[in-house]
């Protein structure tokens, strides 16, 4: 029995077939419906076979960079093998969600962001343990990398140089350095600088007072006060402040001047009553992407003003009643599911006659067989399991042990390369294996539709001749693009003659008589030139024959003697 609670990685037996490798989905939220069954609502996880081999080429790309960003590549160090089963274990993560009945869970996984500082063949020693690193768009077609990741490395942390001794120069470039925004160092008291601050929310509250949109929003004294406290009054006043060197009469008439008092207003004060509660409605679909929030709900607003506005609305009353209904809400849903063993056997488990398991001499189900005619397994090799099943489409007849049909089900791949298993096709058409069989789109090499008639499409001997003659007249790319229009050979014939090439009347010497013009071989003969070796009579000229037997003429004047024969 399983116990599988909120945030649980599970692999789930796939709809479609039984023979396919088990879908890998992080469960979300478990509901009760209405019949009493319980639902997962779940994100999916795709695996390498269920995408595209452009973005396959992609992600291999982004891997190889990030190892190349390693102070210590392993990737080199790997053997085939290895690298044959690291690719079982990647996954790619998806914003998309779906709901299934519990029933379908099969077991629990663990899936591990990959970052920088692991070694990718650690997850080799783990059984039943994935990782990603990128993130797929199934509606888009595209591939991203997460944000969730780890920022480690020289692309985000910075070299710091060597302190300067006493006296010595900074020969650094001042313009592109950090600016000082306050002196811990100035020469006023902490006194006087709190005094200061108290001036400069009461200007910030008078200024509220004269302005009419404000007025509105905050229509009562003690609001215009809050408001006027809020860190953006006080960083003007710090600013004011450090730009006139801490001098308080001189920073106090820049805090009023000649045109009123000065209004500093911040994004929770900016933004209107319907753009808040668009902001609440797109952080509850999307989370903290504030890409995804600006793009698709709040497109006038910068990237940094969103990002405020977030960090300022978790400070206000709403974010914290939102949050106790949330802890509410969640109390009353399931938080814990169990899931039965599953022990139905598979359809895929090869069986004798009568239905009965294949055995030998009588064994009990723990005995070893080799059932199948013998066949060995598709991944091992091995010629012995405990049990056997069928794999891949039914004309090949593959079939894989216990061990094998289980590293099958949770990885999505055979130990081994095998000859069932094709590399992805460059087409985004159904694969085929090396036995031209369709495949599934989801990667099983299972038929997914009927198997078609092979044909083939051979052209007679004498287009391949005329081809080579009159390439004027046939004009090979047109006729290649009409294959069921005949070959006009009286045209062809006519061109022969128009270039002097030797017609009927000039007979081949050592010929036998059934090569005539009038009366064909119903069979070539065993050879053409009977005081000549049949095999070297033939290999020189069979050639002019097939041409003699189609045109009815022949293309070289008669030889005279076997040396000329030979020569022709």
């Amino acid at each position: 029995m399983h116990a599988c609670s909120l945030g649980s990685t599970v692999a789930v037996n796939h709809k479609n077939s039984s023979s396919n490798p088990y879908l890998i989905r992080r469960i979300e939220e478990l509901n009760k419906t209405a019949s009493g069954n319980v639902e997962a609502k779940v994100v999916c996880f795709y695996r390498r076979r269920d995408i595209s081999h452009s973005l396959i080429q992609l992600a291999d790309k982004h891997a190889k960079e990030l190892e190349e960003e390693k102070e210590s590549p392993t990737e080199t160090d790997l053997t085939e093998k290895q690298k044959h089963q690291l690719r079982h274990r990647e996954l790619f993560l998806s914003r998309q969600y779906e709901s299934l009945p519990a029933t379908h869970i099969r077991g629990k996984c663990s899936v591990a962001l990959l970052n920088e500082t692991e070694a990718v063949l650690s997850y080799l020693d783990k059984e039943d343990t994935f990782f990603y690193s990128l993130v797929y768009d199934p509606t888009q077609k595209t591939l991203l990398a997460d944000k969730g990741e780890i920022r480690v490395g020289p692309r985000f942390q910075a070299d710091v140089p060597e302190m300067l001794q006493e006296g010595e120069a900074d020969d650094r470039d001042q313009s592109k350095l950090e600016e000082k925004l306050w002196d811990p160092e100035c020469p006023l008291t902490n006194k006087q600088i709190d005094q200061f601050l108290v001036v400069a929310r009461a200007v910030g509250t008078f200024a509220r007072a004269l302005d009419c949109s404000s007025s509105v929003r905050q229509p009562s004294l003690h609001m215009s006060a809050a408001a006027a406290s809020r860190d953006i009054t006080l960083f003007h006043a710090m600013d004011t402040l450090h730009r006139h060197n801490y001098d308080l009469s001189s920073a106090l008439s820049v805090l009023v001047p000649a045109g009123g008092p000065v209004l500093c207003r911040d994004e929770m004060e900016e933004w209107s009553a319907s753009e808040a509660a668009m902001f609440e409605e797109a952080l509850e679909k999307y989370g903290k992407d504030f890409n995804d929030i600006r793009q698709d709900f709040l497109p006038w607003k910068s990237l940094t003003s969103i990002i405020e506005y977030y960090y300022m609305w978790k400070t206000t009353d709403r974010y914290v009643q939102q949050k106790r209904l949330k802890a509410a809400e969640a109390e009353s849903k399931l938080k814990q599911v169990y899931i039965p063993t599953y022990n139905k056997p598979n359809p895929n488990q090869i069986s004798m006659t009568n239905g009965k398991m294949a055995t030998v001499n009588g064994a009990g189900p723990g005995a070893y067989h080799a059932a199948g005619g013998g066949r060995a397994c598709e991944s091992c090799y091995t010629m012995q399991s405990a049990q056997w099943y069928s794999w891949g489409p039914p004309n090949m007849q593959c079939r894989l042990c216990v061990s094998c049909w289980m590293y099958w089900k949770k990885y999505g791949g055979l130990k081994m390369p095998s000859r069932a298993e094709e590399p992805r096709s460059r087409s985004h058409g159904p694969r085929q294996s090396n036995h031209m069989v369709p495949m599934r789109n989801s990667g099983s090499p299972k038929s997914s539709m009927k198997t078609k008639q092979a044909f083939l499409l051979q052209a007679t001997r004498l287009t391949k001749l005329a081809r080579h003659m009159c390439r004027d007249i046939i004009r090979l790319r047109r006729a290649a693009r009409r294959p069921f229009v005949p070959i006009n050979c009286g045209a062809i014939k006519a061109e022969c003659k128009k270039h002097n090439i030797c017609t009927d009347t000039h007979k081949h010497t050592h010929s036998p008589p059934f090569l005539t013009p009038t009366a064909p071989p119903s069979a070539p003969p065993p050879h053409l030139c009977p005081s000549l070796p049949p095999p070297v009579c033939l290999s020189f000229c069979f050639y002019y024959y097939c041409y003699y037997y189609y045109f009815g003429f022949c293309i070289l004047p008669p030889p005279v003697s076997n040396k000329d024969c030979l020569s022709s």
